[in-house]
């Protein structure tokens, strides 16, 4: 029997079959209405005010953040002309399925960012960087010229879908949303001037350095230690050393405030269009896109919860540009599967798009493709076993998704485990250390571990409970669509509980599982209310019911964290025990009064109130009870290295951007510098090897500054040792580099420039450990602040 969604656009029979768990084409693929055709005149143009509102407020927080109008809108003529047009015309070559025009733009924008960095490759290891625009200038002289091409400028009216006005603007209100917490808690934190730029988070100068790297040198390699390979997922910084060099604004500024916000953007509105095609509806779409957006572990605690919410899509824009891109780039993945496993409207340019967004997803975010691999493997097993031969676009596929795995695990990642090792629960086991104030080296006892993991189960249990909502209609969960993003999101939870890393970089699992598990929730939920016949007033009232226990719960319980000192954790439990307890109560109540059926839908929309915009109810609680609501982004120091550092980090000494910016102007890129900055400031004593910034603000390779996050390093790690205190490997290597600025001779000098290559000392003298003989064996060439730049004599003929 068919089954239907929950809504229907204007246009008859059903918005979408599904017959034996396959799901059919739907209607407004089937029978495209003129209704839906793209309006003209004065409505046309109210169309774009939702874009136009999210253009002019993103200008106004980039300039009240110190980037001009002038350097915004470079930017965006950049990203529009050179990424987003040529991805749009080879879109519409290639993707026959109907979209609104916003999706249109946001997977041509996908698309070209793919292209782009494959193009800049290329280009950089010519030797000509700029040689990245032969993407867009051929790709437009090709539609240009080729008479059958060129219909693609205009597009097909008839494979645009109108979108209702009040989507518009709920995509231009979240996006706004998020633009509003990047000011509060990144822009006003990460300054781009010195010395304030030297408080940004400490990752920043990281990605900086191999932004740096990228703008000079492919193959590129790790800068901040000399000779060492770059392990890593570096497709973003390909992008923004591109943009850079087509632009010719700083990397700081790309990094800092422009890069990710078209990649935000894009990635709302890929979200929505995500739980538009699983969903059926528009209302599906906006939930799935609002949970996306705003959803993370449901916090029912007072004051500094970040250790236990944060994580989310809005903590993560700029603490991580790899997920930031990794995020866009899959998420057109997933459509094309969605439609190549469908069987709808497909075309023989849906293969080779799958193949280049694989392959730049591989490269962009390594947490990605096994999260695929496993929603495919279980469309493959699902379809085995229901129809006794596998789906043959599934095996495909997962052909493609291991190639590129196994491609970019051994060629771009070189095998490295990047400290990721098998440790059940090991996050919840730092997140109780943080909770309870007693330390994150502090080991919890069997009952407080049971204890915490119950609390973080039954969190995501609230979140994603509306997937129940399936079993009221079982043949769904064989719908190829849903068994992708159920497997993708069962892989992510599985990863997170699973798997070790110091920087607990194994949630980077679950978080890029968000937007599939939101989608199938929407759907779950859609199917459930409209097999119990609620109406939308008692639906309403169940999440207005949800909303006031999410505030009213943690003041009843008043439970603070971090707990006050002697406090039992047995706190931690609480709130979530009366939270159980309410809803056990309204259940049976629900189901004596309404029925079993009725009772369910109710309850799982309370729980998804409570759920699925838990990242605003933990800021609003974090305000309300004392805190300023933006401090998640602030501790996330925190977060990515629990260890107990002695120590305060002091402020940063002025002059390194003065001093750097002339290394960059007055030396060659593979030149090589030393540095006597090697941890960072205030936290020598052991020392914190997270000191960047010689390389971020010079651009060139450094034989040794801060080594934590190279490969060698990370490959030593174990869960029992402190990741960010293990001491360099090459103890002879640091004593000459050392021995050159404290003691220097001219044999040291002479060892670091013939053995190592070195020609440039960048000398840190707020140290206290430079000696003022230095000038003597080396050439003082710029002093600005507590830094000079010295050069290395020539070797003789």
């Amino acid at each position: 029997m068919a089954e239907t969604p929950l809504h229907r656009p204007p246009s008859p029979g059903p918005l979408l079959t599904v017959e034996d768990g396959e799901a059919a084409e739907p209607a407004w693929e089937r029978n495209p209405e003129p209704q839906n055709t793209p309006p003209r005149g004065i409505g046309h143009l109210a169309g774009w005010a939702p874009a136009v509102a999210a253009t002019a407020l993103t200008g106004a927080v980039l300039y009240h953040h110190g980037v001009p109008g002038t350097d915004a809108a470079l930017f965006l003529l950049y990203v529009a002309a050179c990424v987003g047009l040529p991805g749009v015309l080879v879109l519409r070559l290639l993707y026959g399925v109907r979209r609104t025009f916003a999706e249109e733009v946001a997977l041509g924008l996908a698309l070209g960012y793919a292209v782009e960095v494959f193009t800049y490759a290329g280009a950089r290891a010519l030797g000509a960087p700029l040689l990245v625009l032969v993407w867009p200038v051929a790709t437009c002289l090709l539609f240009l010229v080729v008479p059958r091409l060129r219909r693609h400028w205009r597009g097909d009216p008839s494979r645009l879908v109108r979108a209702p006005a009040w989507w518009s603007w709920s995509l231009a209100l979240l996006f706004a949303y998020l633009l509003a917490w990047s000011a509060v808690s990144f822009f006003a934190r990460n300054a781009l001037t010195w010395p304030a730029l030297g408080n940004a988070f400490p990752d920043m100068p990281y990605h900086l350095a191999l932004t740096g790297e990228l703008r000079h040198h492919m193959p590129p390699t790790m800068p901040l230690v000399a000779g060492e390979p770059l392990l890593y997922h570096w497709f973003v910084y390909a992008h923004l050393a591109a943009a850079s060099w087509v632009t010719g604004l700083e990397p700081l500024v790309l990094l800092l405030r422009l890069g990710m916000l078209p990649m935000t953007g894009a990635f709302v509105v890929l979200a929505g269009m995500t739980g538009r095609r699983i969903t059926g509806s528009w209302t599906g779409a906006a939930l799935t896109a609002a949970g996306t957006v705003l959803v993370t572990t449901p916090s029912l605690y007072l004051g500094r919860s970040g250790a236990f919410t944060w994580g989310g899509v809005p903590d993560l824009i700029w603490a991580s540009p790899t997920q930031t891109f990794g995020a866009l780039l899959f998420a057109p993945v997933v459509l094309l599967l969605v439609d190549l496993l469908e069987h709808r409207r497909r075309t023989a340019g849906h293969w080779p798009l799958l193949g280049i967004l694989l392959a730049a997803t591989a490269g962009a975010k390594a947490t990605y493709l096994p999260l695929l691999g496993a929603g495919l493997l279980a469309v493959a097993v699902t379809g085995t076993v229901r129809w006794r031969r596998p789906s043959r676009p599934a095996l495909v596929a997962l052909g493609m998704t291991a190639t590129c795995f196994l491609l970019a695990q051994f060629v771009l990642f070189g095998g490295a485990k990047q400290a990721l090792v098998v440790a059940p629960f090991s996050f919840m086991r730092t997140a109780w250390a943080e909770m309870t104030g007693a330390g994150v080296e502090a080991v919890p006892s069997s009952l407080s571990a049971v204890g915490i993991v119950a609390v973080f189960l039954l969190g995501w249990t609230i979140t994603w409970g509306g997937i129940s909502g399936l079993l009221s209609r079982p043949r769904l969960l064989a719908r190829p669509g849903v068994t992708l993003m159920l497997g993708i999101g069962a892989a992510g939870l599985g990863a997170a509980l699973l798997l070790g890393h110091p920087g607990r970089s194994q949630l980077f699992f679950l978080w890029g599982a968000y937007p599939y598990l939101a989608a199938v929730t929407a759907l779950g939920i859609a199917v459930l209310l409209r097999r119990a016949g609620q109406s939308p007033r008692a639906t309403f009232c169940a999440a207005g019911a949800g909303l006031a226990a999410a505030y009213l719960i943690p003041f009843v319980c008043g439970v603070r964290v971090p707990l006050a000192p002697g406090a039992p954790d047995t706190l931690l439990h609480r709130p979530y025990a009366l939270l159980l307890a309410v809803v056990t109560v309204a259940a049976a109540a629900l189901t004596f009064i309404r029925g079993r059926l009725r009772a369910w839908a109710l309850v799982v929309t309370a729980l998804a109130a409570v759920g699925l915009p838990a990242g605003v109810h933990a800021r609003v609680l974090t305000f309300v009870s004392g805190g300023t609501g933006t401090t998640t982004i602030a501790q996330t120091t925190a977060r990515t290295a629990p260890e107990t550092m002695t120590g305060t980090v002091t402020a940063p000494p002025p002059g390194a951007l003065d001093a750097g910016r002339w290394l960059r102007a007055h030396s060659h890129p593979d030149e090589l510098v030393a540095t006597n900055a090697l941890c960072r400031w205030g936290r020598e004593e052991p020392c914190d090897g997270r000191h960047f910034w010689v390389s971020a603000l010079t651009e060139r390779r450094v034989l040794v500054e801060g080594w934590t996050y190279t490969a060698r390093n990370t490959d030593r790690w174990r869960p029992d040792m402190p990741m960010l205190r293990l001491p360099f490997w090459d103890a002879e290597l640091i004593e000459l580099n050392d021995a050159v600025f404290t003691t220097p001779t001219d044999d040291a000098v002479r060892r670091l420039r013939d053995r190592h290559g070195v020609r440039w000392l960048l000398a840190d003298e707020h140290r206290g450990t430079v000696s003022p003989e230095l000038g003597r064996v080396a050439t003082p060439l710029f002093r600005s602040g507590d830094y000079a730049v010295y050069r290395l004599p020539d070797a003789p003929a």
